[in-house]
């Protein structure tokens, strides 16, 4: 039986598999561990199961002497040094294609509340503003008939292609290699899937957003740093693009007062991308098979860095 640190409460019950074979520690507040608080609850465990929120990097790694495998719960590993971890001999699991169509719902109902100016007329509404039906009020732009430009042509953005295109949008996409600036200056919606890399940080900086029309919206569910947050707020509040609809940031999570929060025309969701009961149970499931796999001397299942079988 080996010791199990998890970062946080799942939902659903794959925890319990996890706890009939294994000795199980859920770290149970609701913010995440501190960078000490981590150390101590890996220190002497063989498995972790971690947030992308947790940064497993190489100097938990190497104070972490008895860790052989992560199952990290979320599709992107930018939270987990895999080449430490591969260094070591760890196997690090993520859980890929679960939350894809998921994720491209939210993109889309993003995109439909920032263009439609949802969050505004709500707010008017409670407000007691809504005082009759007005032909020049609260304006906003259609996704039919646009053009939306979807950055990382994978999983994900193929899945948010594939709704635009049943709203009668026009798609365009962008990947590794393309020229961005020239598909920029042609989309009415910029929505961003890729990756978070050396070479996808901040790529979409101040160029790329003066690049975009005036009347355009960016719409970000990928990562955070993917878009300069300056940059952003500098390119809302001097109306260089129509407006953001943003399901991940920089910082993540935006503290209180951040100015970011003070630009015109921005929608910000806490994350959510993934939120529904049946994907976050999947996700549950998919990490937890992966640290069964790898804590019994099997491959696991859904493995971020294969090499480590090699």
């Amino acid at each position: 039986m080996a010791r199990c640190f998890v970062t946080r409460e799942l939902p659903g019950s794959a925890l319990e598999r996890l706890r009939a074979e294994h000795e199980v520690e859920v770290w149970s507040q609701r913010l995440p561990p501190s960078p000490d608080g981590l150390r101590a609850g890996v220190a002497r465990a063989q498995g972790l199961l971690c947030m992308l929120t947790d940064p497993v990097d190489a100097e938990l790694i190497a104070a972490c002497p008895d860790l052989g495998a992560v199952a990290n719960y979320a599709v992107g590993t930018d939270n987990v040094d895999l080449d430490a971890a591969t260094e070591r001999g760890i196997a690090v699991g993520n859980t890929p294609d679960v939350l894809t169509e998921t994720t491209a719902d939210l993109a889309l109902g993003l995109m439909l509340a920032v263009m439609r100016r949802l969050r505004e007329a709500e707010g008017e509404v409670r407000a007691g503003q809504w005082l009759t039906w007005e032909p020049a009020r609260l304006l906003g732009r259609d996704l039919h008939d646009s053009t939306v430009l979807v950055v990382g042509a994978g999983r994900i953005g193929s899945a948010v292609a594939r709704r635009v295109e049943g709203f009668g949008a026009r798609v365009l996409f962008a990947g590794r290699g393309d020229s961005l600036e020239p598909l920029l200056a042609r989309a009415d919606v910029v929505t961003l899937h890729t990756p978070l890399s050396d070479s996808t940080r901040g790529l979409m900086g101040a160029a790329q957003l003066r690049a975009m029309k005036p009347t355009a919206y960016l719409v970000n569910t990928a990562r955070g740093p993917v878009v300069d947050t300056g940059a952003l707020r500098d390119a809302l509040r001097d109306g260089v693009i129509a407006g953001a609809a943003l399901d991940v940031t920089d910082p993540e999570p935006l503290p209180p007062g951040h100015p970011l929060l003070d630009a015109p025309n921005l929608l910000v969701v806490p994350h959510i991308a993934s939120a529904t009961h049946a994907t976050r149970e999947a996700m549950a499931e998919m990490a937890v098979d992966n640290l069964l796999a790898a804590l019994s001397g099997e491959r696991m299942p859904h493995c971020a860095n294969p090499e480590v079988y090699d």
